[in-house]
């Protein structure tokens, strides 16, 4: 879907957390996905990378629904959903109060629905079908009529009939049932994130992300995005820079690079780091120079993990200034002889 094709109304949940995300400073965003789960921030990210153009006016409304959600959701862990309703009702008015406590409930209960209605219809009744009817018939109640009728095209008579029953008699769900629910959306919402994927500017903003993120978690999520679209993989790739990617800079680089790298750092980066490295680094320093990063290295403690990666993504950061102002040339970006280890 193209940016003139979003609206807001048409918006899933996790293209409306990435419009937050892009929205924010980088470094503000990069935080964020630390805090995240894995999974969560690798479809945020396709999210992202999808995202380009988006009008002001829409920005707007997503950022004034995240709004409403955490103040009701604050609300609610102050006292419950009544005093949380009763809350809302005075700062939004009844109607406004509970619509948001709905949206509160949905995404406190059976999350990722909004994601499926994005799937393809003959996809999702294939996953569905292996389900027990109850299942499906919650789950189909909620997406659009349309979608439903789709899929339950897709079923035998029997299978179609049944559920139709079931959705006609709903009631409450019990929390076995949920449980149940959230495990078989989440297994769909996967499976449809890597559908339909387009490269798109957004690449970008996730790769100034994950530039800002540590370097084990960006080679974490690279790879996860990896194993759903290569060539989006790719274009991210081609637009960051690892710790590791340190090798594809020519020796005139990487001697201009240490002019500007503090021994400090330079010995913590390469703490973690494979002989190759090591060596393209030693062989454009001084013998005495290199002597003395090696003993560093050879009589060094144990140190924390993140202080390497801290120490890594401050050589990185140099890099990329370099780069900026043409003074060092990173040769094979994004290729297929690219090293990632």
């Amino acid at each position: 879907m193209s940016a003139s094709e979003i609206t807001y109304e048409s918006m899933t949940g996790r293209q409306k957390v990435a419009l937050m995300m892009m929205s924010l400073d980088v470094d503000v965003a990069a935080r964020i996905f630390q805090e995240i789960d894995p999974t969560d921030v690798e479809a945020i990210a396709i999210e992202i990378a999808n995202l380009r153009g988006v009008g002001g006016e829409i920005i707007d409304r997503v950022a004034e629904e995240f709004y409403q959600l955490m103040t009701g959701q604050e609300f609610m862990v102050e006292g419950g959903m009544e005093y949380a309703l009763a809350l809302l009702e005075k700062t939004f008015g009844m109607d406004k109060a509970r619509e948001i406590m709905e949206r509160i409930k949905v995404l406190t209960t059976v999350r990722g629905f909004d994601i499926l209605k994005q799937a393809d219809s003959q996809q999702l009744a294939n996953f569905l079908a292996k389900e027990h009817p109850q299942v499906i018939a919650l789950i189909l109640s909620h997406l659009t009529p349309e979608q439903t009728a789709d899929v339950l095209e897709e079923f035998d008579e029997d299978l179609r009939t049944d559920v139709l029953m079931r959705i006609a008699s709903l009631g409450k769900v019990s929390p076995q049932l949920v449980t149940e629910i959230e495990s078989v959306v989440d297994k769909i919402a996967e499976a449809t994130i890597s559908q339909n994927l387009a490269m798109t500017g957004g690449a970008q903003l996730v790769a100034n992300i994950l530039n800002k993120s540590t370097n084990a978690q960006a080679k974490l999520l690279l790879e996860s995005i990896e194993t759903k679209s290569q060539d989006l993989a790719g274009e991210i790739k081609n637009l960051m820079f690892l710790f590791e990617d340190v090798v594809l800079i020519d020796d005139k680089g990487i001697q201009r690079l240490l002019r500007d790298v503090s021994k400090q750092d330079l010995a913590l980066a390469l703490k973690v780091s494979d002989d190759k490295l090591r060596q393209k680094i030693f062989k454009n320093m001084s013998e005495r120079a290199a002597a003395v990063i090696r003993e560093e290295l050879e009589f060094m403690g144990p140190v924390k993990l993140k202080d390497v990666e801290s120490a890594q993504m401050r050589i990185v950061e140099v890099i990329k200034r370099l780069e900026e102002s043409e003074e060092i040339t990173i040769s094979g970006r994004g290729g297929t002889e690219d090293v990632f280890v």
